[in-house]
């Protein structure tokens, strides 16, 4: 990670390199891969990418902050909607929004990024909550899966 500061009293950029937050294997997600970059629990929000296996489904869930989604590689669909998002796609989630994530078929990895601000509550097929996942939940989680795959926890992670 590295810095470079123009006049002290200005803010600084913030630059991570891959080398700084590694890729690991998903604990919760079984093929998947993920890389989390910022992690600013205060204000609610992460940054993540992930590569995702195909026929990869994330539960039905909802978020109670907009989200900012690219697809860089590959190709995915919510269930609730016909369209999908290829390579070089880009998708706005507002607050409030429901879906199911899941990854089309093939042998082509998917590699998503993703801006999530607030909450994702996972819900049951009647709409209960029964998980919820911030800004803490995954950073702990990134940090698991590091210590899982025999990653040391890195210091890159923006937090």
């Amino acid at each position: 990670m590295s810095t470079t500061a123009v006049n002290p009293f200005e803010a600084i950029a913030v630059h991570v390199g891959v080398e700084d937050v590694p890729w690991v294997p998903n604990h919760l997600f079984p093929g998947a891969e993920l890389r989390l970059l910022q992690a600013d629990v205060a204000r609610g929000v992460y940054v993540m990418a992930g590569r995702l296996p195909g026929d990869l489904e994330i539960g039905t869930h909802r978020h109670t902050g907009a989200v900012h989604m690219f697809t860089l590689a590959g190709a995915w669909k919510y269930h609730e909607h016909e369209y999908v998002n290829r390579a070089g796609s880009y998708l706005y989630e507002p607050p409030g929004s429901i879906h199911t994530f899941y990854v089309l078929p093939g042998d082509e990895t998917t590699e998503t990024l993703s801006i999530v601000y607030g909450e994702t509550e996972y819900l049951d097929a009647d709409g209960n909550i029964v998980n919820v996942s911030n800004a803490a939940s995954n950073l702990a989680n990134y940090y698991e899966s590091c210590e899982r795959s025999g990653v040391a926890r890195p210091n890159g992670v923006l937090v």
